[in-house]
């Protein structure tokens, strides 16, 4: 049995999800970052667990085929780059790989439709945003850069290939300033201090450039001087503000902005139209990219300008709006408040006129859409790492949409998730991966779903007045719900109250329940803390 400290020679066969190599020793998988398929080496034993250990590169005896000389000295110390020691070729050929065994060991599938992953032009620059934490060195100096692996230790950083050499100047300008400012450093254990985060955004088409400085207080010591330094070094600048963050967090940005020169937002522009960014706005990182994935999206959608489209978790908008002008409508559903209205701005500004944005989830979306006869023809949905709640497909299937579009950024959950779509009857039709982050572990895929058998599927209209009760409402009684509530809560509730909420819920009453005969009746209306404690009740019941 192997033991920390160990070594032993083996063959790298295999790579991680993360980009570490994979071999064997004592029948135990050890996975070895740094190395490359085809790899024969000397590795040391780091750490033991019961199935599987990890292990570090000792000595490269016979280097693999797919290994190229790393152009980044901190590539290994960083770990963002897992990739940068093999060539493209040989990195493409991995993420297409890991996408295929997910669906194949996760969800269950034989003879995948698999194109061609879509590979990036170029492995560097791509990224039109960054944010460096800042820190203090062992002798007392600022440092900024990125956070080495499972850490929060600075690896002190002068260029990333990563980033665009805009960047670099913004960054060298800003620690020449800090020198002469001598503006204090934020201390995460003491809360003290003032400078945590270098961030930046540029327009890769616009050119624009925005400076962002986020600290730990309303004002830096020579703000003028900052501005002076920043606009010197980078003549494309258009704007610099402070994000004022005091809380005790990981969290980057803080609410509060204040303009110290310029404009705080850039422009760019993506599939034709143009967004407007603030530090806190969501744009995808690789545009060009973004572009090519929204554009196999689109291939897939299939819009003829008859459907009606519904993007689901469409965040600020981008995805629906780049395919708004060839469907009949669309619909974005988005459960953050502040997206949803930067998703309608970025529709206004590109005089998109035929989109509309619930703030909601899946459900509320559906609700709404049953509500008003409408049913989309197509499902867009683009969800977090985390993927798609259970219910969620569920409310998709429901739907009955011709062809769902499933936009992923983690083949795992993805496969998770097309499992329970082909019991939802929906078919994989086509899988593509894309390489939306070239050098990194990361790999975006497209899959287009159709629905099995539609053209044998009975259209049934229900008018749900014509029932007794609807489904949900049979769940629990309204003396169970009071029970909930007073136990919970220690609220007393009415059934009129109780009503009103599952009526705002969508859970339709039976014709003429808890309604006044009294047309000049005035009907009280349920407190707010009673609604949450009632909302709870028929989440508690599986109503809602």
């Amino acid at each position: 049995m192997i033991k920390k400290n160990d070594l032993f020679e083996a063959e790298i066969t295999a790579m991680t999800a993360e980009g570490s190599g994979i071999c064997r020793a004592d029948g135990m998988a050890v996975f070895v970052p740094g190395t490359a398929v085809g790899d024969r080496c000397v590795v040391r034993v780091v750490k033991v667990l019961k199935k599987y250990a990890f292990g570090r590169l000792e000595e490269l005896l016979t280097p693999s085929p797919d290994r190229t000389t790393p152009d980044c000295p901190i590539a290994g110390p960083c770990g963002g780059c897992v990739y940068r020691h093999i060539t493209y070729e040989a990195e493409l050929k991995i993420k297409t790989q890991r996408v295929r065994d997910a669906l194949e060991r996760i969800g269950g599938f034989e003879n995948i439709p698999m194109e061609p992953i879509l590979g990036a032009p170029s492995r560097t620059r791509y990224r039109n945003k960054c944010q460096l934490p800042i820190g203090l060195s062992k002798n007392g100096e600022m440092q900024m850069g990125f956070y080495a692996v499972n850490s929060h230790r600075i690896i002190d950083t002068h260029t990333c290939l990563l980033q665009p050499e805009v960047f670099d100047r913004a960054a060298e300008a800003f620690r020449a300033w800090q020198k002469l400012s001598g503006e204090s450093i934020y201390d995460e254990a003491a809360h003290s201090g003032v400078l945590r985060h270098l961030y930046m955004r540029c327009g890769e088409k616009s050119g624009e450039v925005l400076v962002c400085i986020v600290a730990n207080g309303v004002k830096l010591h020579g703000e003028d001087l900052l501005v002076k330094m920043l606009r010197e070094a980078v003549p494309e600048i258009t704007g610099i503000v402070l994000n004022i963050n005091r809380e005790r967090t990981n969290v980057v940005l803080g609410r509060e902005l204040r303009t110290l020169w310029g404009k705080p937002t850039i422009r760019d522009t993506l599939c034709r139209l143009e967004f407007e960014i603030s530090p806190h706005a969501f744009y995808q990182v690789n545009r060009t990219q973004a572009e090519v994935l929204y554009n196999k999206a689109a291939e897939y959608a299939g819009l003829t300008g008859a459907e009606t489209l519904l993007d689901l978790y469409c965040g600020t908008g981008t995805i629906g709006l780049s395919m708004a002008s060839r469907a009949k409508k669309l619909i974005g559903a988005e459960i953050i408040p502040s997206a949803v209205e930067n998703a309608r701005k970025n529709a206004a500004h590109n005089h998109v006129t035929n989109a509309e944005f619930l703030c909601g989830d899946a459900k509320d979306a559906a609700r709404i859409l049953y509500e008003r006869g409408e049913r989309p023809d197509v499902i867009v949905i683009d969800p977090p790492r985390k993927g798609c709640d259970a219910a969620v497909i569920t409310t998709i299937a429901a739907m009955r949409p011709t062809r769902v579009v499933y936009v992923s950024c983690d083949p795992a959950t993805l496969a998770r998730d097309l499992k329970q779509f082909t019991a939802e009857d929906y078919n994989i039709e086509a899988v593509t991966p894309v390489d939306m982050f070239p050098g990194t572990a990361h790999v975006e895929t497209v899959v287009l779903l159709s629905k099995l058998k539609v053209d044998h599927h009975i259209e049934i209209e229900l008018k749900m007045d014509e029932l007794d009760l609807t489904a949900a409402e049979s769940k629990a009684t309204y003396d169970e719900i009071k029970a909930y509530v007073l136990n919970k809560y220690g609220l007393k509730v009415s059934q009129l109250y109780i009503a009103q909420i599952k009526r705002k819920c969508g859970i339709i009453e039976r014709k003429n329940y808890n309604v006044s005969k009294k047309e000049d009746a005035k009907v009280p209306q349920c407190p707010p803390e009673k609604e949450a404690a009632i909302m709870d009740a028929l989440k508690h019941f599986q109503m809602i």
